[in-house]
């Protein structure tokens, strides 16, 4: 994966200005300098909208108690395409309007979670999911860091708030 991160900032500055010549030479290089800060100044505003929407939305999951993972995933779109947008260049700016209006969005998140399930899913086959130092790694585990994906640990996945006991624990008295 790292060399994947250094491979794309190599290449893409030089796609972005390979592009932006090629714009340049179509359209001429004053009208190619105007497009490029037009679409820097409608990205900051589009940024700045959607990101109080997502910010908004995270907001009343929180109020409602609801699991706000598609807030999240909205949120973490709406700032990765932020940064896209107010970097220089058409490429950048194609891939930063795709993840934050709204009505592409949805198809950005559903690659979001296919590529991090596959990532949790890796994880979770080499040993590294379930409780921290947990049956899964070979250790006996931490009380209070809970797994997640296949292998969630010897108890399994936790309870759903529906399967919830109220109850009260009584500590034994420490050994001498």
């Amino acid at each position: 994966m790292g060399w994947l991160v250094a491979l794309a900032l190599l290449l893409v500055p030089i796609v972005e200005i390979y592009v932006i010549i090629q714009v340049g030479q179509v359209i001429g290089g004053w009208p190619t300098v105007a497009l490029l800060i037009v679409e820097s100044a409608l990205g900051a505003w589009l940024i700045k909208r959607e990101g109080r929407r997502a910010w908004a939305a995270l907001q009343s999951s929180f109020e409602t108690g609801k699991m706000p993972g598609r807030e999240l995933a909205d949120g973490a779109l709406v700032l990765i395409g932020g940064t896209l947008l107010l970097t220089p260049g058409f490429v950048t700016d194609i891939f930063g309007f795709f993840f934050v209006l709204p009505f592409t969005r949805p198809l950005a998140r559903r690659a979001l979670t296919a590529f991090l399930g596959r990532r949790v899913s890796r994880l979770g086959a080499n040993g590294l999911g379930g409780t921290l130092g947990g049956p899964a790694s070979g250790g006996q585990g931490i009380p209070g860091f809970g797994g997640f994906g296949p292998s969630a640990g010897a108890n399994g996945p936790r309870p759903s708030a529906d399967n919830v006991v109220q109850g009260e624990v009584i500590d034994p008295e420490p050994p001498k």
